[in-house]
């Protein structure tokens, strides 16, 4: 049971499959008004376990709308429901953590309530899941660059969202999006610029096999960017270790601080876990220097990492912005500079 504080882009928190597994709270107490179409889902289907409002909205009325946020989530099957205590749900969940849950409905809510509490307690925690494979794409797909292209992408699918492809496409990009399943040597056939591992859901303690695969990809130089859990990733893969953190962030009203520039990026979250990683300077590892790039003005937590002497960098946010704020999009543009110059360089 997690909340999101988002004011908007309802849809895209309903597709992203960072939530699998996971019953989202909006703090928002208005949703629905805008109802659902065919354009804004970031995967091919509704991902949370279900989905808690204030307020549903009784209309859907926009130009773009095909249906109703009550329609879609009935159609695909996702439990949704209103409750007046949102805001008490939400101080719950920042006083005690995010937990397990339940909604419960018709004949199955008239059980005991030590019932409904052993079937919660009976359903697994979320440290030690391993979600990534089960929201990935199973067989690779391209999305080719939009004009001319520039640069050859492998993206490692851990839960990407359709924006993150579509926002390198348009930087050049022909992105090559593969399984979560993929081996270094299965990225590094494709001779690929450079190298992406997208956000997904789950413990990054668990995603032994992708930490190995990156290690990969590191040694043979190729330029790297991960966000969200590809950071997490990254971060394992460097040598450092992850937690889970109380609450978690999950919204669009981040505040993320660069260390180097002072520049402060209000961002779109969603992450349960985080890397822990030394604040205080630059720090050694098997592949040279590296540091803590950005920060969260709220706690501390680290928000991105970069290596010093070698061309790889992440962030554990969402820089594609769908929904979002579109400060941090020129990390996009960062990373085609990092295979602009490597291929200089040669």
């Amino acid at each position: 049971m997690v909340f999101n504080t988002g004011m908007t882009g309802y849809q895209e928190t309903l597709t992203d499959p960072s939530y699998a597994r996971q019953i989202v709270a909006m703090t928002a107490p208005h949703i629905g008004n805008t109802g659902v179409n065919a354009e804004d889902p970031e995967s091919r289907r509704i991902q949370v376990a279900g989905y808690v409002v204030r307020e549903p909205a009784r209309v859907a009325s926009n130009w773009r709308a095909t249906g109703s946020l009550g329609s879609a989530l009935r159609e695909q099957g996702v439990v949704g429901i209103a409750m007046p205590g949102t805001r008490a749900l939400t101080r719950h969940l920042r006083d005690r953590g995010a937990m397990r849950a339940g909604i419960f409905s018709g004949a199955a809510a008239e059980a005991a309530e030590a019932d409904l509490l052993d079937k919660v307690l009976a359903s697994p925690r979320m440290e030690g899941a391993d979600l990534a494979a089960e929201v990935a794409t199973t067989e690779p797909y391209v999305v080719p660059a939009i004009g001319a292209k520039r640069f050859t992408v492998a993206a490692v699918d851990l839960g990407i969202k359709s924006m993150t492809p579509h926002r390198m496409a348009e930087r050049g990009c022909e992105v090559h999006v593969l399984p979560a399943t993929v081996t270094a040597e299965d990225i590094l056939s494709l001779d690929p610029d450079g190298v992406f591992f997208s956000n997904g859901p789950g413990d990054p303690a668990t995603a032994d096999h992708q930490v190995e695969a990156l290690r990969g990809v590191l040694d043979a130089g190729k330029p790297f960017f991960g966000i969200c859990f590809g950071n997490q990733i990254f971060g394992r893969a460097l040598g450092l270790g992850t937690y889970k953190l109380r609450f978690g962030h999950r919204g669009v009203n981040q505040p993320v601080q660069d260390r180097r520039t002072g520049k402060v990026d209000v961002s779109a979250h969603n992450h349960g876990f985080a890397v822990d990683a030394p604040l205080d300077g630059p720090f050694d590892t098997a592949y040279g220097r590296a540091e803590v790039s950005h920060v969260n003005l709220n706690d501390d937590c680290v928000e991105g990492l970069r290596l010093l002497d070698r061309p790889a960098f992440s962030v554990q946010y969402h820089p594609e912005a769908a929904a979002g704020p579109h400060d941090a999009t020129n990390l996009f543009d960062r990373f085609c500079e990092l295979m602009e110059l490597r291929e200089v360089r040669g």
